[in-house]
Formats: C-alpha cells, sequence, structure tokens
C-alpha cells in the first residue's frame, strides 16, 4: 500500500493527477474505520504522511488552506495520543512540523554539495586550520610528529631548501599534493620523487647510485621572485645552480619519464613568465573573507615571510606578497542565557494569570507572557493553563480568560491550533477534573464557544477532532453554549457554511438520520435541521389531508420561508408526494412493484399528480436547479422501489406534459454527474431514448423561430 501511495504522490507532483482525487485520498487514510482500533490505523497514517511529504506543498495554497489545517489539526490530535505506536506519533510530528517550515526539509539546511575554495577555508578556521587567503597559502594545524618538509617547500624558503615539486605540475598544483602522497599508483599516473614507487625507475636521480645529492629543480616562478632577496645563502644557491647545470643528462631522462603536458614546466623562462594572477585566486580582497585563528602563534616560522628590503629598481618582483594582513583573534562566542524549564514557565504563566483575575489589567498580563519568550511547543500548554486556573473561579472569570487568549491571538503570540490543542489537552484530562468540578465540560464548552464568536476558531476545525463521538457530547454542549451567548439565527447560518456532517460527530451506533434527530431534539438543537422534523411531519399533513389548499398552508406556518427555496426542502416535499401516491395506489409490497399497474391505477396517478401540481408548481416555477432536485428525488424513490418497469419513463412524461418540469431541467439532469444520488445509471437507461427525443424536438422548435 505504501508503495502505491508513493506512485500516487508522485502522479500528483507532476500534475498528473488533480487535487480533488488527492483530498480523497488523504480523507481516506484520516478517517477512522469502523471496528477498527486507532493502534491498528499505523499503516494508513504512515501512508498519510508519505502523500503529505510529497504532494503537500502543491495542496497547501489559499483555496484549500481550510481542508489543510482541518487534516493537520487532526494529525495533531493523533500525534499526541498514546495509543498508537511511537513510530507513527513521530511520523506525523515530523510531518506537522514540516509544514510549520514552509514545507523545506530539515536536512534541505545541511551542506553536502560541493564548496567553493572560500567555503572550504573557512571550514578550515572551524577546525583550527589556518590560511592566508591574500596569498593562496593553506596552513593546517601543527600535531606531533608531523614532518617539517611542508614548511621548507615554500614560496619562502630559500631555493637551497626547496624540494623539487615543480616538475608535479598539474593536479598537485591544484591540490597542493603532500610530499610523498602520490596521486594514485600505477603506468600513467604522477609521480613525485617522494612516492615510494618513483625508485623503482632507474632515471630517478634521487635513487640511482648518487646518493648523497638531490637534484635541484629548475627555477621556477617562485624562485625567480625571491632571488633578489637571497644574500647571506647567495653562495650556497651558486652550488646548487652549478649542480643542476652539471647534470643536463639527468634532467633529459626526468623529462623522458613525463607526459608531454608537464615537460614544460620546468623550461621556463622570464619571457614566458605572466604576471597576471591566476583565475582560482580573487583578485578583489573583499571577495575573500578574512579568516582568523584563534591562536596566531601557532603559525610555524617556515610559514612567515621573511622581512627584507624592497628590491632594487628594474629587477620585477614576481614572488607572491610579502605582506600579508595581520590576522587577528577570533572573538570568543559568549554564553547565551539558557531557556527556562517547563516548569517554570507554567509557573510564571500560572503567576501572571492569576494577577490577571484579581487585577483585570488586560496589558500587564499580555506584556507579562510576551516577556515570557516560551517557545512554540509550549504554546499549547500555556493556554490549558489559562483555562485550567479559571475553571474554579466565577463565570466571570472565565469570561475574562476567554478574553485574555483572544487577545493573545489579536497580538500574534498564539494561533488557533495552539487553543485547539489546548482545549484537547483539558479535555484527555476531564475523567480526573470531574471528580472536583463536574460541569468542566460545559465551562469548556463556554471557552469554545467564546473562541467561535472570537473566530479564533471555525466550527469546522472544532468539529473535525471530535468526529465519531470523541468527548461525546462536548460538541452538542459548544452549539448549547454560543446558541445562549449569541442567537439561533446567528448558529444555523454558521452552522450551515461550515457543512460539517451531524451524523459523524455521533458516537458509531447512533450514526443514522432517526436516532440524530432524537438526540438533538433531547439538547435543544432540533432547530438546526428543520427538514428532518419536516420528512415526517410533512406525509403526515399530506395523508390527513391531502387537499393542496391545507398542504400549502401547513408549509407557509411551519416552515420558514428562507428554506421553500432549499434543495433538501424541494427534496423531502417531492418524496412525500410520491410515497402517498405509491400507498393510495396499493404499491407496497416488492411484488406489486414490480407487477405493471392497471389501467386504474395508471389514471389515479394522474389524478393525483394534477392534484398535487399547484403546489409543486408554486415552489419549483422558475427555478432550474430546484426542478433537478426534484427529478433526483423521483431517481432516488424509483431507485427504492427497484426501478419497476416503465415508472420512471411515466412520471417524467406526466411532469412534462403538466408543465411541472421544464425541457432545460431534464436535460441538465442528464448531463449533470453526481454520486450523492443512487440510480442514476439506470435512470438513464430506462429514459435515455425519451431525453433523446425531447432534445431534437428543442433543437427542431429553435430552428423554427429562427428561420
Amino acid at each position: 500500500m505504501l508503495g502505491n501511495i508513493k506512485f500516487i504522490g508522485e502522479l500528483g507532483k507532476l500534475d498528473l493527477i488533480h487535487e480533488s482525487i488527492l483530498h480523497k485520498c488523504i480523507k481516506t487514510l484520516l478517517e477512522k474505520k469502523k471496528r477498527v482500533q486507532l493502534k491498528d490505523m499505523g499503516e494508513d497514517l504512515e501512508c498519510l504522511c508519505q502523500i503529505m511529504r510529497t504532494v503537500g506543498p502543491r495542496l497547501d495554497h489559499e483555496k484549500a488552506r481550510s481542508l489543510m489545517d482541518q487534516y493537520f489539526g487532526r494529525m495533531q490530535s493523533l500525534m499526541n495520543n498514546k495509543d498508537l505506536p511511537a513510530r507513527i506519533r513521530f511520523l506525523l510530528q515530523d510531518t506537522v512540523e514540516l509544514r510549520e517550515n514552509n514545507w523545506v526539509p530539515r536536512k534541505a539546511f545541511i551542506d553536502n554539495g560541493p564548496k567553493t575554495i572560500n567555503q572550504i577555508r573557512q571550514d578550515a578556521v572551524k577546525v583550527n586550520c589556518y590560511s592566508l587567503p591574500d596569498l593562496g597559502v593553506f596552513i593546517p594545524p601543527m600535531t606531533q610528529g608531523m614532518r617539517m618538509d611542508f614548511f621548507l617547500d615554500g614560496p619562502f624558503m630559500p631555493p637551497r631548501m626547496k624540494l623539487d615539486r615543480e616538475t608535479l605540475g598539474g593536479l598537485a598544483d591544484m591540490f597542493g599534493q603532500m610530499p610523498g602522497s602520490g596521486i594514485g599508483t600505477g603506468p600513467g599516473v604522477i609521480q613525485d620523487r617522494f612516492s615510494p614507487t618513483l625508485g623503482r625507475h632507474r632515471s630517478n636521480p634521487l635513487f640511482n647510485g648518487h646518493g648523497g645529492h638531490m637534484a635541484p629543480p629548475p627555477p621556477s616562478q617562485f624562485d625567480l621572485g625571491v632571488k633578489p632577496f637571497m644574500k647571506s645563502n647567495q653562495g650556497q644557491n651558486q652550488h646548487f645552480h652549478s649542480q643542476n647545470q652539471n647534470h643536463p643528462s639527468q634532467q633529459q631522462a626526468q623529462s623522458k619519464d613525463m607526459p608531454p603536458r608537464f615537460i614544460k614546466k620546468g623550461q621556463l623562462n622570464a619571457d614566458e613568465i605572466s604576471l597576471r594572477p591566476a583565475h582560482s585566486f580573487p583578485v578583489n580582497k573583499n571577495q575573500v573573507p578574512k579568516l582568523q585563528p584563534q591562536i596566531p602563534t601557532m603559525i610555524p616560522p617556515s610559514a612567515q615571510p621573511p622581512r627584507i628590503q624592497t628590491p632594487p629598481l628594474g629587477q620585477p618582483q614576481l614572488g607572491l606578497k610579502t605582506n600579508p594582513p595581520v590576522i587577528q583573534e577570533k572573538p570568543q562566542k559568549t554564553n547565551k542565557k539558557p531557556a527556562p524549564a517547563k516548569e517554570e514557565l507554567l509557573k510564571m504563566t500560572e503567576t501572571i494569570v492569576t494577577e490577571y483575575l484579581n487585577k483585570k489589567n488586560m496589558d500587564d498580563a499580555v506584556n507579562g507572557i510576551r516577556e515570557m519568550k516560551a517557545p512554540k511547543h509550549f504554546l499549547a500548554e500555556m493556554l490549558s493553563k489559562i483555562i485550567m486556573c479559571s475553571l474554579e473561579r466565577s463565570d466571570e472569570d472565565k469570561e475574562q480568560a476567554s478574553a485574555l487568549i483572544n487577545t493573545l491571538r489579536t497580538e500574534g503570540l498564539v494561533t488557533g491550533e495552539n487553543f485547539m490543542q489546548a482545549l484537547l489537552n483539558v479535555l484527555d484530562q476531564c475523567a480526573k477534573i470531574e471528580v472536583d468540578i463536574p460541569l468542566v465540560k460545559s465551562y469548556l464548552a463556554q471557552f469554545a464557544a467564546r473562541a467561535v464568536m472570537a473566530e479564533l476558531v471555525t466550527v469546522a476545525e472544532l468539529a473535525h477532532p471530535l468526529e465519531n463521538g470523541t468527548h461525546f457530547p462536548f460538541f452538542l454542549l459548544c452549539l448549547q453554549q454560543a446558541s445562549k451567548l449569541k442567537d439561533r439565527e446567528w448558529l444555523i447560518d454558521l452552522f450551515q457554511q461550515s457543512k460539517v456532517n451531524m451524523q459523524k460527530m455521533l458516537p458509531e451506533i447512533d450514526q443514522n438520520k432517526d436516532r440524530m434527530l432524537e438526540i438533538l431534539e433531547g439538547k435543544g438543537l432540533s432547530f438546526l435541521f428543520p427538514l428532518l422534523k419536516l420528512e415526517k411531519e410533512l406525509l403526515k399533513q399530506i395523508k390527513a389531508d391531502p387537499s393542496p389548499q391545507a398542504i400549502y398552508k401547513w408549509i407557509k406556518d411551519n416552515i420558514s420561508p428562507k428554506l421553500h427555496t432549499d434543495k433538501g426542502f424541494i427534496n423531502i416535499l417531492m418524496t412525500s408526494f410520491l410515497q402517498y401516491i405509491s400507498h393510495e395506489m396499493g404499491i407496497s409490497d416488492a411484488e406489486d412493484q414490480l407487477a405493471a399497474p392497471s389501467k386504474e391505477q395508471l389514471e389515479q396517478e394522474k389524478q393525483l399528480l394534477l392534484a398535487f401540481k399547484p403546489v409543486m408548481q408554486k415552489f419549483l416555477h422558475d427555478h432550474t436547479d430546484l426542478q433537478v432536485s426534484a427529478l433526483y428525488a423521483l431517481q432516488v424513490h424509483c431507485n427504492a422501489c427497484t426501478f419497476p418497469k416503465g415508472m420512471l419513463l411515466r412520471y417524467f412524461v406526466n411532469f412534462y406534459d403538466m408543465e411541472i418540469i421544464e425541457e432545460e431541467a431534464f436535460l441538465a439532469w442528464k448531463e449533470d454527474i453526481t454520486q450523492e444520488f443512487p440510480g442514476k445509471g439506470k435512470a438513464l437507461f430506462q429514459v435515455n431514448q425519451w431525453l433523446t427525443w425531447l432534445e431534437t424536438a428543442e433543437e427542431e422548435e429553435s430552428e423554427e423561430e429562427g428561420d
């Protein structure tokens, strides 16, 4: 399953799958399955984290922000549930933190890629290595047993002390090869005189029997640059240069073993020397950060430039710069004050809240909480402490505590997500708190209702973690308190906008319409679903008095005018009429429904439709969308009767002939694609030929009118 989810996520990341399908996958993974314990949902939640990491950045835009907030609110509540395995909870926590970090993974901050030479030098300073950026010299730290010939082979030493590295060229100059560390072995590999494999070559002047004398190298650019500065060692240098001239055969033999691209390295003259800096060296000093070793005395004397006079005029200075910038000591980092512990923050919060509830000074409380500088992960516990401190106090103090939470949100110190997490934390402790405070859920419902009124959270955000009867009946208590604090009309509009499925808010055993209506009536919330009550009472009224005048008067007296144009109301109205007609025709058993109706029954059906025609036209006239809803009610009714032969077609013809449903509504029903109402395929199979005739007839009428 995880592999399939990864595949779906990658398709979604490439825009090969529509967002609605991805949202449906996420909802399916988040929903709690029937008869499945929470601890057995580990595989679904792991797949959820995988698809969120893959397509989360694509789905988290402005239009779908509310849905994403609901998903992550549910994940937040699951993350704190100890019934889940620790691995799943940590996966959820990583996914939640990934969204908080704007979908930037933590690994993105670790630099494992290629680095510039400046970054390497900076890293060297961090591990107590040193670099002279202006000179292009890298100096590692001195350790015990380190070979000193690395420092003897530098541009600041006299030529008599320099070892031959010029013949290497190429990669050795680029990477600063240490003596004796040849770049691999075997044929075609660049070797130096310090490599242990070089002694096998007879042409090597160091190992061909001329012991005691080292073949001096040909003069390089650096030798020419340093030559004017040699004074005391000039005689010894002449000895080395004379030896170099007396052994041309050695140089020729050495050149034969070298690749052609390196032979010219030892044959440079003064005309070929370029004063232009290499491309790898920064031209501007500002391009290279000044690296500051902690202990400047660690630089060995061999790496320090000699203090010499300015060379005479007319002699070019081809060596490196002799006056490097002074290396300053790196200032020591100051130790930051450690963050306060959790217990200390809780005590500070309790002190601030107690003082606020006693003095009612909002500014002091907000400033005190701001000065706490509480970390983000502590904000939910801080709000839980504010709620807990006010539970045993008066209703006025509870209202003041709610006002403080709303002000903290306004100041940007907390979020609605923090409040929801705090509320759930206190709800988890209700079993213990109810011993001392029996009405704790009602008090918490007041906090939730005031948060909804202040737009700290929405009804949908409040409902999401309470689905499937979690902490039942807390959600209903919240609606009760909101109705008391404001009014019913406001709550009805707010609840309808939230599109919360009330059946899902009940325990799984009570998730049906009859039980839901019973529970809502017991809590005084049946006004939220006036159509549920209408569905039962309207059929009773039609059976009591089927006259159109009596039916219309009852609807006008008992149903709000706002619902007259509601699709749910039209659906119930049409369903009640159809059920009454079936009852009057004596079609109740399955055998009666499948049998073909007699002529008397067909005539009775037509007369009943004509009797109800004025009521239908009153609510359906000039409302194409409501007429489509009426057709869907007819479709569901026929599906419940297992589609008796010819029933749907008879009703379609009668509705068309009686001008109850217009042509546009029939064609709109045909083209509409929805999974909300069952039986659409079978319905189209029965009436498709008639709909084709209707569409053709309408086109012919349009052509005649055009002529």
